[in-house]
């Protein structure tokens, strides 16, 4: 889950002393823990991708992830997160990120859908998202799902100990931008493990916003870069949520939790193993 970095440092749940001094290392029992919470994200992601069809609503996503979710003995990690009222963000064609489930809103035929959701698990929290082509989609729209998720695999690969957050950063601008998209500047990425959005914030474009961290083995990111097919700038409707394009081009996002390890990284919510 995105949420805009003026809003990054107000945590749902308390912060713990250690994290005050920065990001938070996990140990092997908390990276374990995070594996399951993680797991259950992606078994939810992966049933979802293959039960979406033309004619449901984002409302039965909804219910489902969230029976789903509590059936594997996790809670929702975004029900009531600032308020927010539902277990998944289900985000359509030119809804970037945080669209509300509705029961009147119908997916259709053609439709690019990004679904995000997470779990809290015995302390911790697994965070991912998805974009999903419903039915047969248009060349243009293949084509922006498929570099965004490319995308973000391309930021992956620069996850290691020693490396730096803007590492990641610059592989995602490069790759979206020699595909000849545009990266929404005003999300980001985001530390992830006893709260749903700890340090550091995770940039998908080169900055000096903020100090440029050393990667470090324990360290769990949320790295979700964000595309956009015409402009890079947003809007957030009057529901306070739903954030879209103001050109009213697609969006793309694709977002896993990631453990840095001291060779490289795992995809702690990695689909392709369950």
């Amino acid at each position: 889950m995105n949420i805009l970095t003026n809003l990054l440092p107000k945590q749902a749940e308390p912060r713990v002393k250690r994290q005050r001094r920065g990001v938070e290392l996990k140990s092997p029992s908390e990276i374990e823990t995070m594996r399951q919470a993680s797991k259950i994200v992606a078994t939810v992601l992966k049933e979802i991708s293959g039960l979406v069809a033309p004619g449901m609503t984002t409302a039965d996503l909804d219910a489902y992830a969230e029976k789903r979710i509590r059936e594997m003995g996790a809670t929702p990690s975004f029900k009531g997160y600032h308020g927010f009222p539902a277990s998944i963000c289900a985000s359509i064609n030119n809804e970037v990120v945080h669209g509300i489930p509705n029961p009147k809103k119908t997916i259709r035929q053609g439709d690019v859908l990004k679904v995000d959701t997470g779990a809290y698990f015995e302390g911790f929290h697994g965070d991912s998202c998805i974009t999903i082509a419903v039915g047969q989609v248009s060349p243009a729209a293949a084509k922006l799902i498929r570099v965004a998720q490319e995308t973000l695999y391309k930021g992956i690969e620069q996850v290691k100990a020693g490396n730096f957050l803007l590492d990641i950063a610059g592989a995602v601008q490069d790759h979206a931008e020699a595909n000849g998209f545009k990266i929404v500047e005003e999300f980001t990425g985001h530390g992830v493990g006893r709260n749903l959005h700890e340090e550091p914030s995770v940039f998908n474009f080169r900055t000096h916003e903020l100090p440029n961290v050393k990667l470090k083995a324990g360290m769990t990111l949320a790295i979700e870069p964000i595309l956009n097919a015409g402009s890079k700038h947003t809007r957030t409707l009057s529901d306070r949520w739903t954030v879209v394009t103001v050109d009213r081009s697609l969006s793309a996002q694709f977002e896993h939790t990631v453990l840095v390890t001291e060779t490289g990284y795992e995809i702690l919510t990695d689909r392709s193993q369950l």
